[in-house]
């Protein structure tokens, strides 16, 4: 059997929209809630959309 020394590498830039209810704010950490999780983010992660 040869060895393969192929890599193969995934890159992905993309925008997702997930809709939780915000739990708390710490400093510059958002506590979000989708489904049973509590989901820390970081504030400067954040898109402002100015729309």
């Amino acid at each position: 059997m040869a060895n393969q020394s192929e890599e193969k590498k995934i890159s992905v830039n993309s925008t997702i929209s997930l809709k939780g209810i915000v739990k708390a704010i710490f400093n510059d950490t958002v506590h979000v809630q989708i489904g049973g999780k509590v989901i820390p983010i970081p504030a400067s992660e954040f898109a402002i959309d100015k729309n």
